[in-house]
């Protein structure tokens, strides 16, 4: 599993991974900062499309995965995604009013 270094994360790339309505609910479900199990985020979306769910944010940065075991964990890269575009993870998933 590659990830993007900081450097190399691009806010093209991470606003078009976030464009899509199941992945903008990962990265909300995620905004604890905790390690989560992939299997527990959104329980509701077949194993087949959520791999390619995880494959979109983390080729673009937005998450980490670690393999564990048969599981596979995965993280929100907020630390480098706020130092990349300061407030843009806030504004994201900020309640529409």
């Amino acid at each position: 599993m590659l990830h993007p270094s900081r450097d190399q994360i691009q806010l093209v790339e991470v606003l078009a991974a976030l464009g899509h309505p199941v992945r903008a609910q990962i990265v909300r479900a995620l905004s604890s900062g905790e390690e989560r199990f992939c299997g527990a985020i959104v329980p509701d979306v077949p194993k087949s499309t959520l791999t390619n769910h995880w494959r979109a944010l983390r080729e673009a940065g937005v998450i980490c995965q670690r393999p564990e075991g048969r599981k596979l964990f995965i993280r929100l890269r907020r630390e480098d995604l706020d130092a990349r575009f300061p407030g843009l993870l806030d504004l994201l998933m900020a309640e529409p009013s």
